[in-house]
Formats: C-alpha cells, structure tokens, sequence
C-alpha cells in the first residue's frame, strides 16, 4: 500500500504531464467550435483588418471530427465463448446513458487524440457499476515501464466551485485529495507548480476512508486513443486540418476585403483642382469656399468636373472568382488529408451512381474501422472492468479475449442491406447473426426472435406440423413440397 508521501509525489508527476498536455487539447476544442485566431496575414493586413474578421470562420474542423463520429455505434458485447452478446452489459451500458455518452468520448478522442473510461462500483446497487466517459484535459493513465496496456495508476484532476480536487486510482487503493483554487485552469501554462502542488491535502470524508481499498485489484480507468503510435503521443484527427483551416479563413477575409473595394470601382481624376462649393452667410452672401465631401460621390456616383484638361483614368476591379477557386481547392486537399468524402465538404452533389458514393466514402469508411479497432481495445478492457465491479471473475476473465460489436459503418440503403442479408441468408447464416447484421442491438435482436416465435406459433401450418413431429420445428428441405395453388393438397 502507498503511503501518502508515495502518492502525492504521484499526483505531482502525473498532473504535471497533464498540465503540458493542455495546450494542443485546448487548441483543437476551439477549433472544433469555431474560434479560430487569423493567422498567415501580412503584418499591414492584420493591422488594417484583423480585429474586422476576428469573429470569423469557415468551420471546416468540426465537419472533419463528426464524419467518423457519426458512424461509430457499439451495439453491444459477446464474452469468449459465446455466441450472443451479453445482455447484463448491454444493460449496464444503457443504464449509464452510454449511448449518447460514448459518442461524446469519441469526438474527445477524436479531437484532443484520447479519451477514457472510468468504472467504479455503486455501493447502493453492487449490480449497476458506474461507467463514466472522460475528458482527456481531467484524466491521464500511467503505464508500467515498457508497457502500453498495463496500467500502473491513473489521475482525474477537476475544478467544483472554490477547490481543486484530484482522485488517484491504484491498483489496491483510492486516494482522494483537495486543495483552495488558485487559479484558473484555462492556459496549460502554469507557473511555480512545485509550490501549488504542495498544497494538496487528504479530503475529509465522513462516509469513507481515506485512503479507501479498491476491491477490483486493477487501476479502474481506460485509456481510448485515436491513431496510437508505438512512441509517441496518439494523434489528433483534426490536428493536421488546423493549418489549412488557417489559410481558408485568410483567403476568406482577403475575398471579403476584396469585393468590399470592388463594389465602389477604383478611378482617379487627373488635371482638375478638387470640386469646391461656396460658404454662404445668412444673407445670402458668399463668404467663403469648402471642399465637396467626396463620400457624397461614393454615394451619388456623380461629380461635375471642370476644366479643359481634366479626364479621369480607372482600374479594373479584381478578379474574385480566383480566391473561391483556391478555397475550393484548399477544401479538397484538406478532403484528400483526412480521408473525408468531398461531397460533405464542397456540397456538390451529380447524378452519382451507387457504386461511385461507395468509393467515394471507401477513405471514411476505411478511417472508421480502424477507430473501431482502436477503441475496441479500450472497450473491451472496460467490459472487463464492468464485470469485476459486479464481483463475476469468470465472466471478466472471459471478456479480456471477446470483442465488441459495432454498428455497420458503411452507408448502405435499406433495399442494400435487404438484399445483401437475403444473399447472405440464403448461403445459411443464421438469422440472430444477420439481424445483428442488419444494425440491431442485441437486445432488439432478442426482442425479434420472440416476435418471430409468436408468429410462427399463430401460423396453423406450424403448430400441426409441430404436433405431428413432437414440437419439432422441421426445417424447410425437410418439409414436404406441394402446389400452393391446390387448397386440398396444402
């Protein structure tokens, strides 16, 4: 057991590799929400025009991160060994609210390049463990030296009113801890961090012990990356996308700037002195002369110009067309870099056949099944966590080497599918795995089948032939052909 010098000493190294992780995370969730600072203008440009376009942006970022997102589903999972899904997961799974839930820790790995997963035991209900989606700005996991899946301790650090408060998860016990909040945890930029760090202190609880024990004998946090790296940090979908996301927004404000000049065509009058018109006092009398406002010609466009000499020369006004050329062309590489269909970037739609949407969405999808993949991994370990919460060794034993079931992530239409599972049914899969096919979950899945057996039972030609054979079910190529057209013969 660790001591609570061992464990502060924890928290400091693992919120301070927290802390230098905040910068890209906090970067890509304002990306992600639109705030995007004007970058790559010149020095005379952003002095003239980079407080006008400040609240501007054309969100390409938050269209990159959905795409994948949208198509990842889990629809439940299946211990080794057997056959169907598990409904006492699937069941904690919905009870949590992990259906909307995980879709909100997919777009945090997505965007920030991790999630995690915390699972802990209800003491007022031992069978519905808590399972929580995590931010990847609160929580961090530690691994044993060398290793990329055994977890040594991890770390959830957050901010409730006037405290900072931080719980440490080991393998055999919890320590939680607090401190006065000292400042605000919007920059990853924090100075004298040793001296706040001493600062944290035991929380009191009246309820629990400090430390307490964890009965799982496992750290109960999962870590979700996206695009892991055998070194490295894993990757961020979108981080690739800021850079050119900064240069659309740039060729934006410079087509924006443009055609506000070219709207009021540039001339220039040579050889005449500037249009004056008298001053009169209230007699009537000329007392004096003034400059004509010459916004009033803005306006007006018309000037009456004296003089012999005088003539006026113009510029030809801009050709706009050429930046909507470049942004379209930016849009496209940036479609090209993160294997995103262009038709959910560029809004262009032709008459595309079946087969050219598929390849068009092959990239996406591709992207998908790694990410299933990927985070499979991590979901997998949860419904191991799951099941030792509950107290059921055998069943998470089994759960380490089962798999989860994910939703189909290639976009099909219904009269598709139908016909693909009608093939597919016809080479003698079975039905329980074509309706898990089709995109239900297991527990709609089960649900069919009894609606399917009820059907079947009302069908007299059923029930005889189940009276006759002993309530045997006789399978198709067992029964008897006859013409349906004769009543006497059915």
């Amino acid at each position: 057991m660790a001591t609570e010098a061992q464990a502060l000493q924890l928290v400091s190294l693992l919120e301070n590799e927290l802390i230098s992780r905040r910068g890209p995370i906090d970067r890509h969730n304002d990306y992600y929400r639109g705030n995007h600072p004007l970058k790559f203008a010149s020095e005379e440009f952003a002095k003239f025009h980079g407080q006008r376009y400040r609240d501007f942006s054309d969100n390409w970022v938050q269209v990159v991160a959905d795409a994948p997102v949208e198509r990842l589903t889990v629809t439940g999972f299946v211990a080794d060994g057997e056959t169907s899904a598990d409904r006492d997961l699937w069941k904690v799974w919905q009870v949590n609210g992990l259906d909307a839930d995980s879709q909100l820790g997919f777009l945090g790995a997505v965007t920030s390049g991790r999630c995690f997963v915390l699972v802990w035991g209800d003491p007022d209900d031992p069978d519905m463990p808590v399972v929580t989606f995590e931010d990847a700005s609160q929580c961090i996991v530690a691994y044993e030296p060398g290793s990329r899946r055994l977890r040594r301790a991890a770390l959830k650090r957050w901010q409730d009113g006037n405290q900072d408060y931080a719980t440490l998860y080991l393998k055999h016990e919890v320590w939680k801890f607090c401190r006065p909040l000292q400042r605000q945890d919007k920059s990853p930029q924090m100075a004298d961090v040793d001296e706040e760090l001493k600062t944290w202190t035991p929380r009191e609880m009246d309820d629990e012990p400090n430390p307490q024990p964890n009965p799982m004998g496992v750290v109960p946090m999962v870590e979700l990356r996206n695009k892991p790296m055998l070194v490295e940090d894993p990757i961020s979908d979108v981080a690739g996308v800021v850079a050119m996301q900064d240069a659309i927004n740039l060729l934006w404000a410079q087509l924006f700037t443009a055609s506000d000049y070219a709207s009021f065509p540039q001339r220039v009058i040579l050889g005449a002195e500037r249009p004056m018109i008298p001053k009169l006092n209230s007699a009537g009398e000329i007392v004096g002369k003034q400059p004509v406002d010459l916004e009033k010609f803005q306006v007006d466009r018309v000037a009456w110009i004296t003089g012999a000499d005088a003539r006026i020369a113009e510029w030809q006004a801009a050709n706009l067309a050429m930046y909507s050329g470049i942004i379209e062309m930016a849009v496209g590489h940036l479609a090209a870099q993160t294997r995103t269909p262009q038709h959910y970037l560029i809004g262009k739609m032709a008459n595309l056949g079946e087969g050219a949407l598929l390849a068009a969405e092959t990239g996406l999808v591709k992207r998908c099944d790694e990410k299933t993949l990927w985070y499979g991994q991590g979901l997998r370990e949860v419904s191991r966590l799951i099941a030792l919460a509950k107290g059921e060794d055998a069943k998470a034993q089994a759960l380490r080497s089962g798999r989860v079931l994910w939703a189909e992530t290639e976009s099909r239409s219904h009269a598709q599918m139908a016909d693909a599972l009608l093939k597919l049914k016809q080479l003698g899969f079975p039905f329980e795995w074509l309706a898990l096919r089709y995109g239900l979950t297991p527990t709609e899945v089960a649900d069919v089948l009894v609606m399917r057996e009820r059907e079947l039972e009302a069908d007299p030609v059923t029930e005889l032939t189940r009276n006759l054979t002993g309530g045997r079910t006789v399978p198709a190529e067992e029964q008897p052909a006859y013409d349906e057209a004769d009543p006497e013969a059915a």
